[in-house]
């Protein structure tokens, strides 16, 4: 099986920033891709940004959150800048690949806070 572990969500203030991270561990053969969603209370579950054989970006954070990747860790990075009270949301990692086994696998974290005031 596939765990994530995501760190870094917490409290600011509009405009500053955070860093979420984002580690797959497990039966991985390939992982295919891996990036954030997010979700506020109401709301569909939304992209934010993801990597696979190219780097989306969701419009609504074009510009201020960056994806990166280190293949080495299986860790995914966004990073947060010039949040907005419309950023808060639950955000989600969520990584799909193959297992050691060539089963596919689509797995999401657990989700991790990330509220801005205002």
């Amino acid at each position: 099986q596939v765990q994530l572990v995501e760190t870094g969500g917490g409290l600011v203030q509009a405009g500053e920033s955070l860093t979420l991270s984002c580690a797959a561990s497990g039966s991985i053969r390939t992982i295919n891709a891996m990036g954030w969603y997010r979700q506020a209370p109401g709301k569909q579950r939304e992209l934010v940004a993801f990597i696979s054989s190219s780097t989306n970006v969701a419009d609504s954070v074009k510009g201020r959150f960056t994806i990166s990747r280190d293949n080495a860790k299986k860790t995914v990075v966004l990073q947060m800048n010039n949040l907005k009270p419309e950023d808060t949301a639950v955000y989600y990692c969520n990584s799909r690949g193959v297992l050691w086994n060539s089963l596919p696998y689509d797995t999401w974290g657990q989700g991790t806070q990330v509220t801005v005031s205002s």
